[in-house]
């Protein structure tokens, strides 16, 4: 066991151990803030529904406006990381006259895997099912309830869209700690640029050619879960097509704060592997950027999965040597008859989308429109930012 493996194997011990004190003391003194259900975006199929999501003390984290201060910006990230964690709930989830109970873990996480015995009509995207909250090992007020989403590509989807997000589809700067940090902590879900033209783009790729807007999402992040409702909220403020998110755990207990590369690489590569595995009879489209490990996880899909990988975009960052392994992959794929384009902006992507079949030729000009109005934006933030605007 190296140093790591052993600092985080006691740290975890100690964080446990401190928040089963903590909480044993707030619960004494009455300190309980009240209760939420955050159910996370899921996906399922017409036999299963799959459901995550974390119960935790309300923390009132304040909905993003263009005028934030950094101060509240901050505050609201500390409030993020700093969760309240809910440990040994008890939750139903619902759907139609069909229940199952879970309880949460000792970091407030719960998962339901119900199998309905009627199969499901996906003749929609989305389905919704209900939470209810019936126990917690301490006193609380309320009717705590939810409804949890849970995605079901119908049969009539076309293919399926997996995406990263950090410098793919929002700016992030994750190959720069500082100017990540600045983007992380110091902006909000409105504040935060998406790439000029990505909404439309996206469209265009879920619109398909079967016009049916059917074809399915996912974006997988290396960002932990306690981003989710920034990362969701930004999806739907920039109308970028809804998908589950699926991220990552982050903390001592389980020592992923030291899992940087083979940790991104490897929750990257697991999570794409699963939904090719619970979607055998459908093809995919990657989208991704050459700052980090896209390239080599998005080859290691595509070698693992022959015939199911139908393009791959890679958004370049604008770094030689990161640009250099992404080619020499790209040139490695050519062999085995796969296509890793390598892109400057998204109307390239568009255009070879359109090539390809995947869009309809007739999506470009919304596109180049979206992408100059993005860019118009994108200045104007710029320049506000600049010259003072959101100061705390």
């Amino acid at each position: 066991m190296n140093w790591k493996e052993l600092f985080g194997k006691y740290a975890g011990h100690i964080e446990s151990n401190f928040d089963k004190l903590t909480n044993d003391l707030k619960f004494r003194m009455g300190y309980i803030d009240p209760i939420q259900i955050l159910p996370y975006r899921t996906y399922g199929t017409i036999n299963r529904l799959y459901l995550k999501g974390r119960v935790l003390e309300d923390e009132k984290i304040v909905g993003a406006q263009d005028k934030d201060t950094i101060l509240s910006n901050l505050l609201n990230m500390y409030k993020r990381f700093e969760s309240d964690e809910v440990p040994d709930a008890k939750l139903r989830a619902t759907y139609g006259n069909e229940y199952q109970d879970a309880v949460t873990d000792k970091e407030g996480y719960f998962h339901f895997d119900l199998f309905p015995s009627q199969p499901i009509i996906a003749e929609e995207l989305w389905h919704k099912v209900d939470l209810h909250l019936t126990e917690v090992p301490h006193p609380y007020t309320g009717d705590v309830r939810a409804k949890a989403e849970v995605m079901i590509p119908p049969p009539e989807a076309e293919y399926g869209i997996i995406s990263d997000i950090d410098d793919t589809i929002v700016r992030t700067s994750a190959t720069d700690m500082f100017a990540m940090a600045r983007t992380v902590f110091l902006h909000n879900a409105k504040t935060r640029l998406p790439f000029a033209g990505v909404s439309e783009f996206y469209k265009s790729l879920q619109l398909g050619r079967n016009g049916k807007r059917n074809n399915p999402f996912f974006y997988v992040s290396s960002s932990p879960w306690n981003m989710y409702d920034l990362l969701r909220d930004f999806l739907d403020l920039n109308q970028i097509p809804a998908g589950p998110l699926l991220l990552r755990d982050f903390g001592l207990a389980n020592n992923s704060i030291f899992k940087s590369g083979g940790g991104h690489m490897g929750h990257k590569f697991t999570q794409i592997e699963q939904i090719l595995l619970m979607y055998p009879n459908l093809n995919f489209v990657l989208v991704g950027d050459s700052g980090q490990e896209d390239p080599k996880i998005y080859r290691e899909v595509a070698l693992r999965f022959p015939g199911r990988i139908l393009a791959i975009y890679i958004r370049d960052v604008q770094l030689t040597q990161r640009e250099k392994i992404a080619i020499d992959i790209s040139k490695e794929l050519t062999e085995h008859k796969l296509e890793m384009v390598i892109v400057d902006n998204t109307a390239e992507a568009a255009e070879h989308a359109a090539k390809t079949g995947l869009i309809w030729r007739e999506a470009i000009p919304a596109i180049e429109q979206d992408k100059a109005e993005d860019k118009g934006e994108t200045a104007g933030k710029e320049e506000a930012t600049i010259m003072g605007d959101g100061k705390a």
